[in-house]
């Protein structure tokens, strides 16, 4: 875990930032692994993303993934840009 573990009704999504580098597709496997998870085993991942005050983990299910966003329940969104690492 890289950032400090928050809940995810915790995240604020106007603090979220693009990360120093762009992991989307070096973490496009896990990405599609986490939803997996999540749809078929409702198994949590743990999503680090860049914010203002950095790194945040939030350990929650990703109900889908688009090309641009992760969704998690409760709507909230997380661009891939902003993500930092995920871990199962």
């Amino acid at each position: 875990m890289l950032g400090e573990l928050i809940e995810k009704e915790a995240i604020d999504i106007s603090q979220i930032v693009a990360a120093d580098q762009n992991h989307t597709e070096e973490l496009r496997d896990k990405l599609n692994a986490a939803q997996r998870l999540g749809n078929e085993f409702k198994s949590k991942a743990d999503i680090t993303f860049n914010t203002k005050e950095g790194p945040k983990t939030v350990s929650t299910t990703v109900w889908s993934v688009t090309e641009k966003y992760i969704q998690l329940k409760n709507g909230i969104h997380i661009p891939l840009n902003s993500l930092v690492d995920i871990d199962f």
